[in-house]
């Protein structure tokens, strides 16, 4: 049996990419950057590195990913991993490695997504908690949709 699963939680490095396809297809292209920390053993410093991830999504998670994913955005990416391969106008072959979200998880919405801006007071901590024990939606490539929208409809995200 074979198995091919990535899942990677991390930040978006930049706003996705959006083009459509000749046959009509939505597709996203962008990166998540994870981050990994330890200490060094002959230091005892602490050190990190980042790592960056291409992510490819389609149709109706290219479609939110679009609408609600900017750069910055905390978001959780289940999918595959494919490398591609092309020859560039040099003659050179180049590969690229991506992950091809299946599912897409929405980390939670920042403080200055409120538009209400102006009225900071000492309830922003209470804001912050409730956003911290919020359950995160699951969006799922699989999840039927009406094809005659060409929209994301605000009421098909489940939050």
């Amino acid at each position: 049996m074979n198995y091919n699963k990535a899942i990677i939680v991390g930040n978006i490095t930049q706003d996705p990419e959006v083009r459509t396809t000749p046959s009509g297809d939505k597709v996203a292209n962008f990166s998540v950057a994870t981050n990994r920390t330890w200490t060094d053993k002959n230091t005892g410093e602490k050190q990190e590195r980042a790592q960056f991830h291409n992510v490819v999504l389609w149709r109706r998670l290219a479609e939110i990913a679009e609408q609600y994913l900017n750069k910055g955005s905390l978001v959780l990416i289940e999918g595959r991993i494919e490398t591609r391969s092309w020859e560039g106008e040099d003659g050179k072959k180049n590969y690229r490695t991506e992950i091809i979200g299946e599912n897409i998880q929405m980390g939670p919405r920042s403080a200055g997504f409120n538009s209400n801006k102006s009225n900071a007071s000492d309830n922003d901590s209470d804001k912050k908690d409730s956003v911290e024990e919020e359950d995160l939606p699951t969006i799922d490539a699989d999840t039927p949709t009406n094809d005659d929208d060409d929209e994301v409809d605000v009421k098909d995200i489940p939050f």
